[in-house]
């Protein structure tokens, strides 16, 4: 493979460096960076004027089903979404069949990702924090990560024993890996298909309250003053409370991050008054507020990191009574546009803040090598055309699933293409 990248703009928040540049790239490895490079014999040209060059974009929160849920998605399916919305790199949660909880499935998971799509995308496993994800004992967390895992997880739900948590923060820290908390004090929770309020009222819906994730968030943050060295990201954070938490947390210096969906600072519980199941997930919509309130965590940086949840459902098992059908909805495919559309268009962040969110940030709190724009260095790169705008349509995504509120939505920006592990793919 030998590429000349023309004439975009480099944006790397590693290095500071944003301009106007030419990479040349040869078998995977970044060769050149100058302006005015000439193509020579046998190199293809890609021109990426008016076009971005950014370090390849991981999302942190992947369901991609397999082992035991294939009819769902599968990691080949779930890294042919995510090439297509523009990752490099996928984190698959644990909550598969066996649970993602000893050293055989992580392992299974970890490499069988580096045979499907032409090993374009690297797949990492977040292993589960206790056996089955049950919260009773912990999983052997040294033969995990010996095995690839980057982080623990019980997502899916809590893990809502304090002592349980109290070990977990503990022997995780011995290996610099966060433990990832799905917030929310189930005992609240029960039956609750929607946000707690006034909407779900009208609508006669079971509701899940917005204090049942603050109260997780805030026993958790005393746990953590306990376990200083430890390392507590907070998955998928939905309301305005739940933030500043998180917000005084970081105030006093502890190891706490979290991360936001795009569905989270995009859209809110109204939508879910026209019953459409796909606009089900847990956390739930929440209000206007809390969607604000999400938008000014992006920008003064108490949210770290933007991630999807991709949760794939097949359409008949969404196609049920909203109170039946499950929780989730699919991402990869929407977030880049999402992102660029309501985030950098509206002004809430720049282009190199959503780019710390999506790339920089995730990798350093998961301790995975930072991609670097120097040559000699390998090409780990997403493209972005910030100003092509195009209609999401469901139909054509590439996962194995299609549950998206978001079909029919008008986006303006989105990924043009991703290179790593020696490969390229352009669309």
């Amino acid at each position: 493979m030998k590429l000349l990248l023309k004439g975009g703009r480099l944006v790397d928040p590693v290095s500071g460096r944003d301009e106007v540049v030419d990479i040349q790239i040869v078998d995977g490895t970044i060769e050149r960076i100058a302006s005015g490079i000439t193509v020579s014999a046998g190199v293809k040209e890609i021109d990426l004027r008016g076009k971005i060059v950014a370090p390849g974009f991981i999302d942190m929160h992947v369901h991609l089903r397999e082992p035991g849920y294939e009819h769902k998605e599968t990691i080949e399916t779930g890294c042919a979404s995510a090439a297509a919305g523009g990752f490099t790199a996928v984190c698959c949660m644990p909550n598969t069949n066996p649970a993602i909880d000893d050293e055989s499935v992580a392992r299974y998971v970890h490499e069988k990702g580096k045979g499907v799509c032409d090993g374009i995308v690297d797949v990492y496993p977040i292993a589960a924090a206790t056996k089955g994800r049950k919260g009773e004992e912990l999983s052997p967390m040294a033969e995990l990560v010996q095995a690839g895992a980057v982080g623990f997880s019980d997502d899916g739900a809590p893990i809502s024993s304090p002592e349980i948590m109290r070990r977990a923060l503990e022997y995780s820290s011995m290996y610099g890996v966060p433990v990832i908390q799905h917030a929310e004090e189930s005992s609240m929770t029960r039956d609750g298909c929607m946000n707690e309020g006034a909407m779900a009222t009208r609508l006669g819906l079971s509701g899940i309250p917005p204090i049942a994730e603050e109260l997780m968030i805030a026993r958790d943050v005393i746990l953590l003053r306990y376990t200083p060295e430890a390392r507590y990201h907070v998955a998928h954070i939905s309301t305005k409370n739940a933030l500043a938490h998180v917000r005084k947390a970081k105030s006093e210096g502890l190891n706490v991050t979290c991360e936001v969906t795009p569905h989270h600072f995009t859209i809110t519980e109204d939508v879910v008054s026209g019953f459409d199941t796909n606009t089900k997930m847990n956390p739930p919509l929440r209000t206007k507020d809390d969607v604000a309130a999400m938008k000014d965590g992006l920008r003064d940086g108490t949210i770290d990191v933007i991630a999807t949840d991709h949760a794939p459902h097949t359409i008949d098992e969404k196609e049920v009574e909203y109170t039946t059908a499950p929780f989730g909805i699919v991402g990869l495919e929407t977030a880049v546009g999402l992102c660029l559309t309501e985030l950098v268009e509206k002004k809430v962040l720049t282009i190199v803040q959503l780019i710390q969110k999506l790339s920089t940030n995730p990798r350093r709190l998961l301790s995975l090598p930072e991609i670097v724009f120097k040559e000699g260095e390998a090409a780990n790169i997403t493209l972005l055309d910030p100003v092509a705008e195009w209609t999401v349509k469901t139909a054509a995504f590439r996962s194995k699933s299609k549950n998206s509120p978001f079909d029919g939505f008008r986006l303006k920006g989105r990924a043009i293409g991703i290179i790593n592990n020696g490969k390229a793919l352009f669309f």
